[in-house]
């Protein structure tokens, strides 16, 4: 058995003396694992880094057995993410959010998104409304996706200010009003068409409304906890936005 593709690697682990468990995202073959022979020599650790992209050829004899990564680097990105926070905790919380996948199931939506993801994670004014799209895609791959398109109760587009915790819609102000104690906030930059762009409070909404779903449709079902990277992804976007009114800003140390 043998494939060729590319992949942006997620997480390695050390396999016996000289030896890795390589973790990546390919474009057609989904999350996959491969072991690389010599993939702690010094010629090789720094292209088998979380976040760089790379070159894939995977051979196995059958089918099932996780088989062996030949990798060569396309783009070391591992270098430029690891000097932000936001960078290190945003792939973090990615990659934990792509194990809630099955594991070699295609995602070509997702992998490409991922890739727009590494080339911005370092830049903390557009990594948080990024992520939360990314936990969007990951509910509708999970099929669990929320529909912030038109009101749930009355089709219009205008207006739309809640989300059902029940449906996952979207619900116009006038039809959410007798029960807006109930609803989730919709942040209006996930609305489709208004060109809006996120501050800290509405990234904030956004979050929640994302966790919520994922707590209620993946974590409780399968007895998870919210990854603690996400967490520290939200502290440092903290950090970064206080950080611009004169206090310490992003950093990764």
């Amino acid at each position: 058995m043998e494939w060729h593709d590319e992949g942006i690697i997620l997480g390695a682990r050390k396999h016996g003396e000289t030896s890795v468990i390589l973790e990546v995202m390919t474009r057609a073959h989904g999350r996959h694992l491969g072991m690389v022979r010599g993939g702690r020599s010094r010629k090789a650790q720094p292209v088998l880094q979380v976040g760089n992209r790379v070159d894939l050829i995977w051979r196995a004899r059958l089918d099932e057995h996780m088989g062996l990564f030949q990798v060569e680097a396309l783009e070391l990105n591992a270098a430029r993410l690891f000097e932000s926070a936001c960078a290190v905790y945003g792939l973090q919380t990615l990659a934990a959010h792509l194990r809630l996948l099955p594991e070699r199931d295609p995602h070509l939506g997702l992998y490409e998104m991922l890739g727009l993801l590494i080339s911005n994670l370092d830049d903390a004014a557009a990594a948080g409304e990024l992520v939360v799209r990314f936990e969007l895609m990951v509910l509708e791959e999970l099929g669990f996706g929320l529909d912030l398109s038109e009101c749930a109760a009355t089709g219009r587009r205008e207006e739309l200010i809640y989300v059902s915790p029940k449906s996952g819609r979207a619900v116009s102000r006038e039809a959410g009003l007798p029960w807006h104690d109930k609803m989730l906030p919709l942040p209006a930059f996930l609305i489709g068409g208004t060109g809006l762009r996120a501050d800290m409070a509405t990234i904030e909404q956004a979050f929640r409304l994302t966790e919520f779903f994922f707590t209620r449709h993946v974590y409780e079902p399968r007895g998870l906890n919210p990854p603690d990277a996400r967490t520290g992804f939200l502290n440092a976007l903290r950090k970064h936005n206080a950080g611009k009114s004169g206090v310490p800003g992003d950093s990764a140390a």
